[in-house]
């Protein structure tokens, strides 16, 4: 399989709002994190960071141009690969260890990442044999009902545990956007991680279920609306008989 050039990996694309979406296109869709940039008018933000095989500061010039907080919407290999190369790293108090100590296992690259995972491989010299995440202490720790504000914006973190424990989602009340993490989106579930936990999945769904979203924006797969998000999560509860 041949090697992406560093130019081609990242793509993004405005979805409206001041948020962007930028992706790794080479990644098969089912491994390839959502990467969001959000604009705020004191600071940006930016929603979990990738795999880490290719510099995002370097390019994708994007997440650069402000002060930025990068939150990671949980701890798993294809969301924190570039927190390294950001100042303000913001994780939920549960999974803090594995932000600063971000073992394979850890992180899920033991066992999904294989060079399987790609429709091209990412620039020389990667290897997926070798592949790692560098370590990134948080600066900031969260709870459920903490906000991060960007001036004039504010968005409350809540606290869905079940796909891992520090799982978090963020929601602006104002806007009515939710961006959901791996917790829940718009495709196949990963509900059987070492450290996943089906009562805490059921109670996070709920949750995130009486929410008045307008758009939500996961951590894989394509955004939708809130009628969607109904369907979704509804359908997911009955077909665990709750």
């Amino acid at each position: 399989m041949n090697h992406a050039r560093p130019e081609d990996w990242y793509a993004t694309k405005r979805v409206g709002d001041e948020v962007t979406l930028i992706s790794e296109p080479f990644i098969k869709a089912f491994y390839r994190c959502n990467i969001w940039h959000v604009r705020g008018r004191e600071r940006d933000m930016l929603v979990d960071s990738g795999m880490g095989v290719l510099s995002l500061r370097e390019w994708v010039p994007l997440v650069t141009e402000r002060d930025l907080t990068a939150v990671a919407s949980h701890t798993h290999f294809d969301h924190i690969g570039c927190h390294h190369e950001f100042k303000d790293r913001v994780v939920h108090r549960a999974e803090a260890d594995i932000l600063a100590s971000p073992g394979r296992p850890e992180t899920l690259a033991d066992p999904y990442v294989t060079d399987d995972i790609f429709d091209r491989l990412p620039p020389s010299p990667y290897s997926s044999t070798t592949y790692s995440v560098k370590s990134a202490p948080a600066t900031r720790l969260v709870e459920d009902g903490d906000v991060i504000d960007l001036g004039d914006r504010v968005f409350e973190v809540i606290h869905t545990p079940g796909h891992s424990p520090g799982g978090i989602a963020l929601w602006e009340a104002r806007s009515g956007i939710l961006f959901s993490g791996d917790i829940v989106y718009d495709g196949p579930l990963i509900e059987d991680t070492y450290h996943a936990d089906a009562e805490d999945y059921v109670r996070s769904m709920k949750r995130l279920y009486d929410l008045p979203v307008r758009v939500v924006h996961g951590g894989h797969f394509p955004s939708y609306d809130g009628k969607r998000h109904r369907e979704i999560i509804g359908q997911w509860l009955t077909d665990k008989g709750v």
